[in-house]
């Protein structure tokens, strides 16, 4: 077999790996650092130097419109240089961070494992020797910075700040029967345990940082699961077992919460009077997934009930005092409720974790409700005593996906939206704002494009970085009503585009019905001849709770373990085309586009969409080989592209599947209970790729992590079973030592690419190419 695809070709694909492209976009978001109350901010711009990169701290005042360096960088420089016995570059000081003190006339920062402080007057630096961060120590922080509270021996504990006294404030915490843990199937506990990280304990400080809310997890009769780690050290060469509680559907019992307030002075514990909360993976307090908080002035709580079905949600509102409860409001369905899609938002990097679009209003006699009802995403406004609806606070078409901040003061809400805009992608995130009564409904950030947005704490003013995958981002500074007050950074992705990188398309094609638009990406191979054919692979995404295709510039896009746009930059240097695609069943548009999902998760969230689309852009596209398509995954994913390969297996040649879920009977309940339904053993048959391995024509890849906490290693050897017995042919991968997500780890991308040049392209790779030789030497 002769080979045209040479190490040259693989290491500009490693120049596009996602872990190193971020050295090559400049400025590709502003993100504010806020001085206290204020609306002033502070900022890291980017610098260019040749081919290195550097860095320079600006101070933004929006009254008086200005960007300027945040102090002479020069003479800091200088101080530290002296101090520190070693040059300072001016354009690269040797800290990301930094505080003003003493009304803005010094400024204190962390170099290694030192706190320095320097007068901004006469640039003298002096030292100060750091103490532990809360988080290192797996602390939650108060409001007023007073206290900080951490779980030990199955007990919650708070430590003064100012005085390192500990007060413990429960006492009967027993294994499996603790206060302020985590679910164990909350699928990252384990990996916290293997990484040796203690996160802080799952619980809400209230407003005063008086009190918390927190829960008694109660995982006693969870059943449990097993994991063995076979590779360990040189010290310790007996493979080690881990167990975990893990519920999956149809098990009798799931773990649950009993939630409590901890009075952090009277050192009492009032248990809230409820039934105990069910929990698959995560409870109301879960950080980031939050459907719980405080009333302003700290003496009421509220949470969200949602039934292990997922089919109805009461609103409860409790009182302090007496842990007495109230339910103003119940919603059901005879789907799913999905909230928590909706305020985590959709995959981006510096989106981060957002308060719930469900809140408590200040006065605590209304409250902000999120709901689907009439089939789209909407706001309404209820009374929280009486459960009587006030107002629709919006309605349309068209979708609110994030409340972002809440300003009753001046009577507006802030929430991003998707579809409201004509003959725009329905998914790219607007800024808007409305009245708390539903009228003054205002577009606030009028750019085609996904808006990122962080707002000042008085809400005075917000800082906006809009980007497409077509468009690199750019960042602005506006008045909270939308007046652009000035431009701050237009990113730079020169050096970017100089080592190839191939810019996205956006495409849009029709789902299976004929009728519904379909929106996803396509990147075309680098060096591209429009006379050619090209194999193509379709990144997938099983799971019905995100979308897959990125929205935002992805040049330098990173999201824990997962490149975002899937390795398209790396396949386009290989000769591949890659497309992305979000086909029906899948978030976003509207209940009835999502519902196509429910009951259903054998259509991996629209793979006859996939083939229907790829169709659809062959006869557009015609350097788009049809003969050869590829897929690959990663999680849901990995069971999209094992189920593809068998249930269209004219259609796919080649799939690679990683860390799939191949049969949700064995995965986590909250996946298979709110998006298949009740247990049932015809329905959840329908699903399980072991069924589908006579099918099996061409190349399959199985990869899986053998310590993976989330989808556990039975998944992908319940298909190698399968396999055998059906004696196919297959081809396995198992990762020592690795977690869920390793997809940027070096072995796994060759050996991804590899797969896909030797049986998709019919080329021969370049044998054991090094991913990062350079940085070995």
């Amino acid at each position: 077999m002769s080979s045209i695809v040479t190490h040259e070709h693989y290491t500009r694909a490693e120049k596009l790996l996602s872990t190193n492209t971020s050295k090559y976009v400049f400025n590709s978001r502003v993100e504010p650092n806020w001085l206290g109350q204020t609306n002033k901010f502070w900022y890291v711009r980017d610098l260019r130097k040749g081919d290195e990169r550097g860095k320079q701290f600006m101070l933004v005042d929006p009254e008086l419109k200005t960007c300027k360096p945040a102090f002479d960088h020069k003479r800091l420089s200088l101080a530290l240089s002296e101090v520190l016995g070693q040059t300072c570059d001016p354009d690269n000081l040797p800290f990301n961070q930094f505080e003003y003190v003493n009304k803005e006339n010094s400024i204190t920062f962390q170099i290694e494992t030192t706190q320095w402080t320097c007068d901004l007057e006469e640039y003298l630096c002096k030292k100060v020797k750091i103490v532990e961060t809360p988080d290192a120590r797996g602390e939650l922080l108060s409001p007023d910075g007073r206290w900080a509270a951490f779980t030990k021996d199955y007990n919650l504990f708070v430590r003064s700040v100012v005085t390192e006294k500990i007060l413990q404030l429960t006492e009967d915490g027993q294994p499996y029967y603790d206060y302020g843990s985590p679910v164990q199937s909350e699928i990252t506990l384990l990996t916290n345990q293997l990484n040796r990280q203690k996160p802080p304990p799952t619980a809400i400080w209230s407003p005063d940082s008086k009190k918390l809310l927190t829960h008694r997890m109660d995982q006693r009769l969870v059943r449990e699961l097993y994991l063995v780690q076979s590779v360990l050290n040189v010290e310790e060469l007996r493979p080690a077992p881990h167990t975990y509680r893990y519920s999956m559907p149809g098990d009798k019992h799931i773990a649950q919460a009993e939630l409590v307030i901890c009075d952090i002075e009277k050192r009492t514990i009032v248990p809230l009077n409820t039934e105990p909360l069910p929990v698959h993976s995560d409870s109301p307090l879960t950080p980031g997934l939050q459907l719980a908080g405080w009333s302003k002035a700290s003496d009421q709580v509220y949470f969200v009930r949602i039934a292990r079905d997922y089919k109805s949600a009461q609103f409860v509102v409790a009182d302090v005092k007496n842990g007495s409860t109230r339910t103003p409001l119940e919603e059901k369905t005879d789907t799913f409720l999905d909230f928590d899609i909706f305020h985590i938002g959709d995959i981006a990097p510096g989106q981060g974790m957002c308060n719930p679009n469900i809140r408590l209003l200040d006065d605590a006699k209304s409250f902000i409700w999120h709901s689907e009802r009439d089939g789209w995403s909407h706001l309404y406004l209820y009374d929280s005593y009486t459960g009587k609806l006030k107002n629709r606070i919006t309605s349309g078409p068209w979708v609110v996906r994030r409340l972002l901040e809440l300003d009753e003061q001046n009577g507006f809400i802030y929430f991003t939206a998707g579809g409201r805009e004509i003959a725009r992608d329905p998914y790219y995130q607007h800024l808007y704002r409305v009245r708390l009564d539903g009228t003054e409904l205002t577009l606030l950030t009028p750019e085609n494009a996904e808006h990122i947005i962080s707002f000042s704490p008085d809400l005075q003013y917000f800082v906006d970085t809009y980007s497409r995958i077509d468009l690199p981002p750019i960042s602005v500074l506006r008045a909270a009503d939308g007046r652009l007050i000035r431009e701050l950074e237009h990113a730079d992705v020169e050096m970017l585009l100089e080592l190839g990188y191939q810019m996205p398309e956006r495409i849009t094609v029709k789902a299976r019905d004929g009728i519904t638009d379909l929106y996803g990406i396509m990147v075309r191979p680098a060096k591209f001849d429009s006379a050619r054919k090209y194999p193509v692979i379709d990144y997938v995404y099983g799971g019905p709770q995100r979308i897959n295709t990125p929205k935002i510039f992805c040049g330098e896009a990173l999201m824990g373990g997962l490149d975002l746009l899937g390795g398209a930059q790396q396949f386009a240097q290989l000769g591949f085309v890659t497309i992305i695609l979000d086909g029906l069943g899948t978030p976003y548009r509207h209940k009835a586009f999502h519902d196509v999902t429910y009951g259903k998760l054998e259509e991996a969230a629209g793979l006859a969409d996939h083939v229907t689309g790829i169709r659809q852009l062959a006869k557009r596209y015609p350097f788009i080989d049809l003969d050869r398509i590829g897929v690959w995954g990663l999680s849901g994913g990995g069971y999209a592209s094992t189920r593809a390969i068998l249930l269209y297996p004219d259609f796919y040649k080649v799939a690679v599947s990683v860390s799939g879920n191949h049969d949700q009977r064995i995965y986590m309940s909250l996946w298979g209970e709110r998006y298949q339904g009740e247990y049932d053993l015809e329905l959840y048959r329908k699903q399980d790729n072991t069924t589908l391995v006579d099918n099996l024509k061409g190349n399959l890849l199985l990869v899986h992590g053998e310590v993976d906490d989330n989808v556990h290693p039975g998944h992908t050897f319940r298909m190698v079973d399968a396999l055998i017995k059906a004696n196919k042919d297959f081809d396995l991968l198992i990762m020592p030592n690795r977690k869920h997500s390793f997809s940027l780890h070096p072995y796994f991308i060759r050996k991804k690419w590899n797969y896909f040049v030797k049986h998709l392209m019919g080329m021969e790779p370049p044998k054991e190419y090094i991913i990062g030789r350079e940085e070995r030497k």
